[in-house]
């Protein structure tokens, strides 16, 4: 159980946030159970008081108003008097004393020991109302009374002020209370105790399966990403914890394979250019050459510089894209006059493959102009190398009906296999495995357009059939934020 495990000095608040849930729950139930057993106790011990102390007064008033109504008597209630307060005070089952007092405090009637006992100076003073209070009155540490006077009027004509002093002996009621409050606290002492062991098995048995979950979890390693939690079994509350965690899961082992991937391909990219240079290299090495062959070689090597350099400046721009602590401002750019752009920049390369590039439509978004025209350039790009001679390349800026804005790049080129497709945005992919018909090209160009619309809160689709050309949609937001990660 968890609490061979508690400390033996009280542990401070500080540390009490880093219980465990174990604890906690333990406490609390504690705690609660305290809180009511405190609360009940109270309430029988307050009813238990109020109870006794109302029986208690109502005796005294009782007393007080009937040695009123015998004064008022005279003569014919002075025999009835003499026995209430000289002999039935005496023989009561119940305890108590009665004195009539005259003016000047002059003793006229008293229960015989009462004198002694309970002088007339400890009594409060007479109430002329009909119920008067009583006081508590300790002799000793184990008698006490409690004491109540009230004032009477004698027989008319002379009708003479009378003192009426009434002493009710509550000591076994005292003692009888002091033992209730002992029990009290008693029961709350032992059900504070055997709440705290009753609670600390249930949040014990309770925790059950979030222990089991943990050690599941603790089994999942790197090499078993393919174990999964299951939400059956689990208890409602655990079962949507056990889908997010296998969620989580699918996205770690995605994630590692396509960083398996990614390696392996850059391996691969990265090899090519550099074995390329390493044999031209030796073979300019292994023999005499002229100037001209030498100046050849170099020709080469800078063109593999210039692929490797193409590489790296596309890892980096990923990189950056990538690191969410990196912050951009987005401004209103004319998204028609971004297209003319770009396909200006690519002017002359469309010419020497006689393919046709038009631009069409008008529109403005808030982005970074920079990446914008990034990721116009990026599916021109791609659009022209897979687009024979003869065909043409459409840029069409097209606002939306929720005030978004849509650039959409359609080629009649060969098309893409619909095996590619979920694919063709995977950094380094290629659907042409040969990696032969465009050797410069590294499979990064649609992973860095897709990278650019996340930034900018949009979105990237592509539509396609082998030998119908390809369809690029860049779906940027009605109201993008003013600023984003890029």
């Amino acid at each position: 159980m968890f609490w061979r495990n508690a400390p033996a000095k009280v542990a401070s608040p500080r540390a009490a946030r880093y219980w465990s849930l174990a604890r906690r729950l333990t406490w609390l139930y504690t705690g609660a159970t305290a809180l009511l057993l405190i609360l009940a106790c109270a309430y029988l011990y307050w009813t238990q008081v109020a109870n006794l102390a109302r029986e208690d007064n109502a005796f005294l008033v009782n007393k007080i108003r009937d040695c009123r109504r015998l004064l008022r008597r005279g003569a014919a209630g002075r025999a009835p008097l003499v026995n209430e307060v000289r002999t039935e005070a005496r023989t009561s089952p119940i305890k108590y004393y009665l004195r009539i007092l005259g003016s000047q405090e002059r003793r006229i009637l008293a229960t015989p020991g009462m004198d002694r006992l309970l002088p007339p100076r400890v009594f409060p003073i007479a109430a002329a109302t009909a119920r008067p209070r009583g006081v508590h009155f300790r002799v000793s540490a184990h008698h006490v009374f409690l004491l109540s006077a009230g004032q009477a009027m004698g027989p008319a004509p002379a009708r003479r002020r009378r003192v009426v002093q009434v002493a009710l002996d509550i000591s076994r009621e005292t003692a009888l209370t002091a033992d209730y409050r002992r029990d009290l606290l008693l029961v709350v002492l032992l059900g504070t105790s055997f709440s705290w062991l009753v609670g600390a098995w249930i949040a014990r048995r309770g925790l059950k399966p979030l222990r089991d979950m943990t050690a599941a979890t603790e089994r999942i390693t790197a090499r078993q990403l393919h174990e999964r939690m299951r939400p059956d079994g689990w208890p409602a509350e655990l079962a949507s914890l056990a889908r997010s965690f296998d969620r989580m899961l699918d996205r770690l082992e995605d994630s590692f394979r396509r960083l398996a991937q990614f390696s392996a391909d850059l391996a691969h990219e990265l090899r090519t250019p550099i074995n390329n240079l390493r044999g031209e290299a030796g073979v300019a090495l292994s023999q005499w050459r002229s100037a001209e062959e030498y100046r050849r070689t170099l020709e080469s090597s800078l063109e593999e510089y210039a692929r490797l350099a193409r590489l790296i400046d596309n890892l980096l721009f990923l990189a950056r894209t990538d690191d969410p602590t990196a912050v951009g401002t987005r401004t209103p750019c004319d998204a028609r006059r971004a297209a003319e752009t770009v396909r200006e920049f690519y002017a002359a390369v469309a010419e020497d493959r006689a393919i046709r590039i038009r631009c069409d439509g008008q529109g403005t978004v808030h982005a970074d102009p920079v990446l914008l025209r990034q990721a116009i350039s990026n599916l021109l790009s791609n659009a022209l190398n897979y687009t024979s001679a003869g065909g043409s390349v459409t840029i069409q800026v097209q606002p939306r009906t929720d005030r978004g804005l849509e650039v959409i790049v359609s080629d009649t080129g060969s098309g893409i296999a619909p095996e590619h497709l979920p694919h063709i945005f995977d950094r380094l992919y290629r659907a042409d495995p040969a990696r032969s018909r465009h050797p410069d090209g590294a499979g990064l160009g649609l992973a860095i357009v897709q990278s650019i619309m996340i930034r900018h809160g949009g979105s990237v689709a592509v539509h396609s059939a082998p030998g119908q050309g390809a369809t690029f949609t860049l779906s940027f937001p009605p109201e993008p934020d003013s600023t984003f990660v890029s």
